[in-house]
């Protein structure tokens, strides 16, 4: 049976194999635990028990605004960031559940019409699909593509969702729900008006309690965690009001026996169904997760390995879909104070894990005494903190691109479903971006008394009005192939000129449209006469150019491949065989050169 052990030694290297392939380590723990130390464990629990704290009740406010039982949010606090912690490269990134992600997840729901009880059976799938696009992305190098999406994109959104957040939070602060669906800021605001008869005044003083308290133990004590304190502390104020007969809203207790594992339910329908939202989750955290980590990680001058941060990433979300969580990311809040705890590893988040985990067990019970008003407050206080002048500042101000795509952006998630918020804003982004690259830069150059090339301005005459020398800056792919077609037929269309000289240095990224107007622009010129002389053409130019079959279009005698060492001694060539095509078998050029640098080459020569 020599073929059933070489499958079984196939099918064991297959892991290996993959990660060599794509530079992916589907075990980053083994080397964090090479080098661990007992100082490393203490500098990562202390960390660990910080981000805890701040962790668990945030997972309860992030659930809320999801709109599912705060559970959900606590189980994802604890999963999320355990599993996350596994397979992450770095320290930098904290995972679990975010407020962008779980507004994003009550905004797509609510968008495919999906009721409460709904919610809680398709969460699972969601999850799966989430996590099955991050991992898939990463093995695919996806997260090398996230740079081409402007942080303008991601200051809109996070803005435009913290406006979302504290709107959507304004009724939990007044004591009321409302009684249709909301999806958008205009929504809510419409039906926050018309129920604002329905305020409940005791909610309202539990409301303003929170706030002072919080307020309060932020400015006297920063050192503490204050969310959770505040918690404790209006949880014990609420009881008491009930005692005197103001009773307020609680939150759900957490049942720790009631937490088991889920397995997804896979049906076409419902997967095509949620197919749009899933893509747009997983976006979102790949965004989200990634901007933050690389951030942090600038902060300690090191790099980020963004491909396998996305990897852990949809790893705690295939987690999540298994456990009762919803959407992971990187936390900003968690990250920063995980950074600012001196995590030494990513173990710190995996002992962050551990400890909520171990809260549920502890203080499941005990959740249900938690006000719903004074959790509403602090989603608030956390969604304002989402918004940062500073970083508006910049995007507003910085260029009209950066301001279109951040206005444009934020508009959209006032105004629409975040899922297609977030579409809309990246769209705008690449539609700018385009628009900036298929703008090849093209300038007439000459040679000087010296020999040297410079720029001809717009006040001067050609040495010779039958030749131009056009250089060509930026890039030559499909977007700015009709551009170039232009430009380069409107300085061909000039009376005398009987040859231009293309010069191609600094022409990037030629494809086979690039190619194919190259043909164009060739047949243009035959047609008038002219001839097409290309000059400091590289080696991979001159390999697109073989492959296509446009050398021989050209003619091989027309093109001077580029010299590292002389710049200027291919466009030099280049002009002396133009001076032969018009008839001046005379002329002669004069080539520039650093004489330091040719010294230099001899001396390389000699030494071969």
């Amino acid at each position: 049976m020599n073929w059933v052990r070489s499958l079984q030694r196939t099918i064991k290297q297959l892991p290996a194999a993959l990660a060599s392939y794509n530079r992916l380590d589907f075990a980053p723990l083994t080397r964090t635990a090479e080098k661990y130390s007992w100082g490393k464990f203490g500098f990562d629990f202390r960390a660990g028990l910080n981000i805890a704290l701040l962790g668990f009740p945030q997972g309860m406010a992030y659930a809320m605004i999801a709109g599912l039982p705060v559970a959900y949010g606590i189980y994802a606090a604890a999963i999320a960031t355990m599993v996350g912690a596994v397979f992450a490269g770095s320290r930098f990134i904290i995972q679990g559940p975010t407020n962008a992600t779980a507004i994003m997840l009550l905004s797509v729901f609510a968008a495919l019409g999906i009721a409460d009880d709904e919610k809680v059976m398709l969460l699972p799938l969601l999850l799966l699909m989430v996590g099955v696009f991050l991992v898939v992305g990463a093995y695919l190098k996806v997260g090398n593509l996230v740079q081409y999406i402007s942080r303008s994109v991601i200051i809109g959104y996070i803005t435009g969702a913290a406006v979302l957040i504290v709107g959507n939070q304004v009724k939990t602060v007044l004591g009321f729900e409302f009684q249709e669906p909301a999806t958008t800021f205009f929504d809510i605001t419409v039906a926050t008006v018309r129920n604002i008869g329905a305020t409940h005044w005791p909610s309202v003083v539990v409301s303003v309690l929170s706030a002072a308290v919080y307020l309060l133990l932020r400015s006297r004590f920063p050192f503490l965690p204050n969310v959770a304190l505040t918690l404790v502390l209006m949880s014990v104020v609420t009881y008491f009001l009930a005692l005197a007969g103001w009773p307020v809203r609680l939150v759900e207790a957490v049942d720790p026996t009631a937490w088991r594992p889920t397995v997804p339910g896979i049906h076409f329908g419902e997967v095509q169904r949620l197919m749009s939202a899933a893509l747009a989750v997983a976006l979102l955290c790949a965004l989200e997760g990634i901007s933050i980590g690389k951030s942090i990680a600038a902060r300690s001058g090191e790099r980020l390995d963004v491909n396998q941060e996305m990897f852990s990433i949809g790893a705690s979300n295939l987690g999540c879909s298994l456990a009762s969580g919803m959407p992971s990311s990187g936390s900003l809040t968690r990250s920063v104070l995980g950074w600012a705890s001196q995590a030494r590893t990513p173990l710190a988040g995996f002992y962050s894990g551990i400890l909520c985990a171990l809260g549920i067990v502890l203080l499941g019970p005990f959740i249900g005494y938690i006000p719903q008003a004074t959790l509403g407050v602090l989603i608030i206080v956390i969604g304002v903190s989402l918004i940062s002048r500073t970083q508006i500042r910049i995007v507003t101000r910085a260029t009209h691109s950066d301001a279109t795509v951040f206005f444009v952006t934020f508009a959209a998630a006032l105004l629409f479903p975040l899922d297609l918020a977030i579409y809309v804003g990246v769209a705008t982004s690449i539609a700018f971006f385009m628009h900036k690259v298929s703008a090849p830069e093209m300038v007439e150059y000459k040679f000087d008394e010296e020999g040297r090339l410079t720029e001809l301005g717009a006040d001067q005459k050609r040495p010779d009005p039958e030749i131009s020398i056009v250089h060509v800056e930026g890039d030559l792919f499909f977007g700015a192939s009709d551009l170039f077609l232009d430009q380069m037929r409107r300085i061909c269309g000039e009376g005398h000129l009987r040859v231009v000289v293309l010069k191609m240095r600094n022409a990037r990224h030629l494809d086979a449209t690039s190619v194919m107007t190259l043909q164009e622009l060739i047949r243009y010129m035959r047609d008038m006469d002219r001839t097409l002389l290309i000059s400091e053409a590289r080696k991979d130019v001159i390999r697109i150019f073989k492959r296509s079959g446009l050398l021989e279009a050209i003619g091989r005698e027309n093109i001077f491949p580029d010299v590292a060492q002389n710049p200027t001694l291919s466009t030099a060539r280049a002009l002396k065989r133009a001076s032969q095509l018009i008839g001046d078998r005379k002329a002669k050029v004069s080539v520039y050169y650093d004489q330091k640098k040719e010294e230099e080459r001899k001396s390389r020569e000699r030494a071969r």
